[in-house]
């Protein structure tokens, strides 16, 4: 008499790509590896899975786990695993990657025994600074001056600005900036320097040359004592002189020449502010002689004006 063993099967079971056949009365994934004495560590993957039904031909497929190194968070962990990409194994430990998070290798990458695998966190941040805006400055010639002379008219004051800036840090370390705006808060002040234009002459006198400040072209008159006086006093207490050796005196607007101001007078001479007039307003002067016909000799002229050092 036959004895027809109905739920006799053979079953393939493959390994890490290595397969064995097996002969088994079993009904489950899970009866048969406990029957051939095969045991699952706790990350291996097999498929179908463990309560699945066996037929006849059937194949089960085991993936042992194997150790990958993943460097992240400043850890570096070895992590035993048998998924098939970088990403299904950081899904699989919990591991989440943001938006901006860099990895090494993608995480489309098939997983590897001994893999290395590297995670940066990117963080991106927006700062604001204050920032000083440097004051330009600004030269202006006069034509009145000579090129020797400059004089500060206006100080320079720094100008202020808010600038935002995009700031990009990987595990914590900045990285890059990057400037998304510029907003000014003040602005700055120019400086302005006067500089003098007209060419470095000097007047020469004993040998000696002598600088000058500035030159203006004057209308000129002269004057003399009064009356057959033989000695005239100014409006400075100064006794009014003509010395062409020395200083003379002429009379000025003191509104324009303070008293005391060193003078070049052309065709006149070397002269002293010491005097003043009822006509004598603006760019005018008048200059001193002894005697009434040398006065008269003078008439007007217009002469140019030397503002001495």
């Amino acid at each position: 008499m036959a004895v027809i063993y109905s739920n006799f099967k053979t079953v393939t079971i493959v390994i890490d790509g290595k397969s064995t056949q097996y002969k088994t009365f079993k009904n489950t994934v899970n009866k048969v590896l406990q029957e051939e004495n095969i045991v699952l560590g706790p990350k291996d993957k097999v498929k179908p899975s463990l309560n699945s039904k066996i037929s006849k031909n059937s194949t089960i497929n085991i993936k042992r786990a194997f150790n990958v190194n993943l460097l992240a968070d400043g850890k570096n962990l070895n992590i035993l695993t048998a998924e098939e990409n970088v990403a299904s194994m950081l899904k699989a430990e919990g591991i989440a990657l943001r938006e901006k998070d860099k990895i090494t290798p993608p995480i489309d990458t098939k997983i590897e025994k001994n893999m290395k695998i590297e995670i940066i966190r990117v963080d991106v941040k927006t700062l604001s600074e204050s920032k000083n805006i440097d004051f330009n400055t600004v030269i202006k010639t006069d034509n009145n001056l000579v090129n020797t002379v400059r004089k500060t008219v206006q100080e320079g004051k720094p100008g202020e600005k808010k600038v935002n800036i995009e700031v990009t840090y990987e595990n914590g370390k900045e990285v890059s900036r990057k400037i998304l705006e510029e907003i000014i808060v003040k602005k700055p002040q120019d400086k302005i320097i006067v500089a003098g234009a007209l060419p470095a002459l000097t007047i020469s006198r004993g040998g000696n040359a002598i600088p000058y400040t500035n030159v203006f072209t004057a209308k000129a008159t002269a004057y003399s004592p009064t009356g057959g006086a033989i000695s005239a006093y100014t409006a400075s207490g100064r006794k009014a002189v003509r010395n062409p050796n020395g200083y003379s005196t002429i009379a000025v607007d003191p509104n324009i020449i303070p008293y005391g101001t060193k003078l070049y007078v052309e065709n006149y001479g070397f002269a002293i502010a010491a005097d003043c007039g009822s006509a004598i307003k603006g760019n005018k002067i008048d200059v001193f002689f002894n005697t009434k016909s040398e006065a008269l000799k003078w008439a007007v002229k217009y002469v140019k004006v030397y503002v001495l050092k």
